[in-house]
C-alpha cells in the first residue's frame, strides 16, 4: 500500500513537471512555425519562458480589490495541472481513482469559468464581453468534448479514461473513435483559445477581453494555465483516442506521447495561421455540426463500428 501511494504521489509530481514546464516550450514551437509560415524569423523557441519570467517580475497591478479576485490565477493554474494528474501520459493517470471521465470534464471547464469570473470581476466592458463570449464558447465547445469521450465510455464500458485507453490498446482503431478524435480535435482548437476560435481575447476587436485589466504577476499566471490547458488536452487526446503504439516501458511509450503531442500542435498552429478569427455566431453555429458528428460517432458506437 505505502509502495502505491508513493508511486502514485511520483507520477502526480511528474506530470504537474511535464505539463508546467513544456507548455512554455511548446508554446514557442508553435509560434516559431506562425512564424516560418509568414516568412519571417519569429521569436526564439525559449521566448515564452521569458515572457514568464518578464511578467511575474513586474508590478501587481489589480483593477479591483477582494480575496475572490485576488486568488483566481492562482486557482486556475492550479485547475489545468490537477486535470494534468487526472490523465494518462505514458502509463495510468495517477489519480485516476480520484476520478473519472466526468470529473475530467468538469476539472478541464473549471479553467476557463474561472477566467470568465476574472472579467466579470473587473468591471471593465471589455473584460465582461470577453468573459461572455468565453461562456458562449464554453457551452458550445464542452458539449462535443463530452459526447467524443461518452463514445470511447460506451465501446469500453468504463468511465475510466486508463479504462478506455487499454480498450483501444486491446482493439485497434474503429470508426467510431476516429470521428469522435477528429471532433475532439475541433473543439481543442477553440479550448486553447487559436485561430478561428480566439474570439474571447480577440486583441484587435476588445484588447484581451477578460485578460485587459490584468498584468504582471496575475497575467503570467493566466497565460502559463492557458498553455498548460492546451498541451494537457492534446496529451488527453493522443493518449485516449490514438494511444498506438504501446511498448509496456514508461520511458518509451511517454517520449512515445510526446512525440504524438508535437504533431498535433503542429495541426493546431497550421490551423491557428491560415484561418481568420470567426464572429461568435458562426462559431457556435460550426460547433453545433461539430457536436452532430459526435452524435454520429456515438451512433457508430452503438452499432459495434
Amino acid at each position: 500500500m505505502t509502495t502505491w501511494i508513493i508511486k502514485s504521489l511520483l507520477l502526480c509530481l511528474l506530470n504537474v513537471t511535464i505539463a508546467l514546464f513544456l507548455s512554455p516550450l511548446c508554446e514557442g514551437l508553435m509560434r516559431k512555425l506562425r512564424a516560418a509560415l509568414h516568412s519571417r524569423i519569429g521569436p526564439p523557441i525559449t521566448q515564452p519562458y521569458w515572457d514568464l519570467l518578464k511578467l511575474l517580475g513586474k508590478e501587481d497591478l489589480r483593477g479591483t480589490a477582494g480575496i475572490g479576485y485576488e486568488c483566481l490565477p492562482a486557482l486556475t493554474l492550479s485547475s489545468t495541472l490537477v486535470l494534468a494528474t487526472l490523465i494518462p501520459m505514458g502509463t495510468v493517470p495517477p489519480l485516476g481513482f480520484a476520478g473519472d471521465m466526468i470529473v475530467v470534464i468538469y476539472v478541464a471547464a473549471m479553467s476557463a469559468v474561472l477566467i470568465m469570473l476574472s472579467g466579470f470581476a473587473s468591471a471593465s466592458p471589455y473584460a465582461f464581453i470577453g468573459s461572455s463570449r468565453e461562456m458562449m464558447m464554453l457551452l458550445s465547445v464542452e458539449p462535443v468534448l463530452a459526447i467524443a469521450l461518452c463514445v470511447g465510455e460506451f465501446k469500453a464500458k468504463t468511465l475510466a479514461l486508463s479504462g478506455i485507453q487499454n480498450w483501444q490498446m486491446r482493439n485497434g482503431p474503429s470508426i467510431s473513435m476516429a470521428i469522435a478524435g477528429l471532433a475532439f480535435f475541433l473543439a481543442l482548437q477553440a479550448m486553447a483559445g487559436k485561430l478561428p476560435f480566439d474570439i474571447a481575447e480577440a486583441d484587435q476587436e476588445i484588447m484581451g477581453g477578460p485578460f485587459v485589466e490584468q498584468s504582471g504577476p496575475r497575467l503570467a499566471l493566466f497565460r502559463w494555465a492557458i498553455w498548460v490547458k492546451q498541451l494537457v488536452l492534446v496529451f488527453l487526446l493522443v493518449e485516449v483516442f490514438f494511444p498506438w503504439p504501446h511498448f509496456g516501458n514508461y520511458v518509451v511509450d511517454l517520449t512515445a506521447m510526446l512525440m504524438k503531442a508535437v504533431i498535433v500542435l503542429v495541426l493546431v498552429a497550421l490551423v491557428d495561421v491560415v484561418n481568420p478569427r470567426l464572429r461568435i455566431d458562426q462559431a457556435l453555429g460550426y460547433y453545433v455540426r461539430v457536436a452532430f458528428s459526435s452524435l454520429a460517432a456515438l451512433a457508430f458506437a452503438v452499432i459495434g463500428k
